[in-house]
């Protein structure tokens, strides 16, 4: 576990490992081994559990964040299609998450860099088998289309969001509820502190998914 979190805090190649942590392949291949045993998954779903008893959610947030794909984590097509896309600024992973504050995320998935956010963001609301319904759902202007409200209403939810500029018949929503929004934000700040995940050094989801499920555990842990 110490060998995962200096590669997670330090972005480092598994051959970087400190002779101290032991071989860098058995290390690796422990973890590979927890990934597809879904060990992280449940850890974090237990420690999630935990956290939402001790705190008092009053609404939630719905955005994403883009990773730079370093070199070194292009190039496994063989291994079938992974979340990894040309944007403007080049090779990019996005994570979108739902969060209940600025330490608690509660699901998330990944996509190419070029995805809208919004389509995106309705996969992820209809994925998740564990909505906390009937809270006010905080969204930037990215996710104000008819379809993602409109889901976010089926679903239990009240979409607090803006309305673009051009809108013709404009809505009213709760301004300083919508200031909340900067926990998210925070969130994925703390999150890119760690080196792997502030660059995608991965070529598949399922590791770089790891050090994502990793890195919330620690935060969890901390909380």
């Amino acid at each position: 576990i110490n060998a995962v979190l200096y590669v997670a805090e330090n972005g480092c190649t598994w051959r970087a490992l400190p002779p101290a942590f032991g071989n860098w392949h058995t290390i690796y291949t422990r973890l590979r081994r927890w990934t597809e045993a879904g060990v992280l998954d449940r850890v974090f779903a237990a420690l999630q559990e935990h956290r939402l008893i001790r705190i008092r959610v009053e609404c939630l947030s719905l955005d994403s964040t883009s990773v730079k794909v370093h070199p070194d984590g292009t190039g496994a097509p063989k291994k079938g299609t992974q979340a990894i896309g040309k944007s403007r600024g080049g090779w990019n992973t996005k994570v979108h998450m739902v969060a209940a504050n600025e330490r608690t995320a509660l699901t998330f998935s990944l996509s190419g860099g070029q995805a809208h956010d919004a389509p995106e963001g309705r996969v992820l609301l209809e994925a998740w088998d564990k909505p906390l319904t009937g809270l006010p759902l905080l969204m930037d202007r990215a996710y104000e289309g008819d379809e993602t409200r409109q889901l976010a209403l089926d679903l239990s939810f009240t979409p607090v969001v803006p309305p673009k500029a051009n809108r013709i018949t404009p809505w009213p929503y709760d301004r300083n509820l919508y200031k909340r929004r900067n926990e998210i934000e925070r969130l994925f700040r703390r999150l890119k502190a760690f080196r792997r995940i502030f660059s995608r050094f991965d070529k598949l989801d399922i590791m770089f998914r790891t050090f994502l499920n990793f890195a919330l555990i620690i935060d969890l842990i901390k909380c």
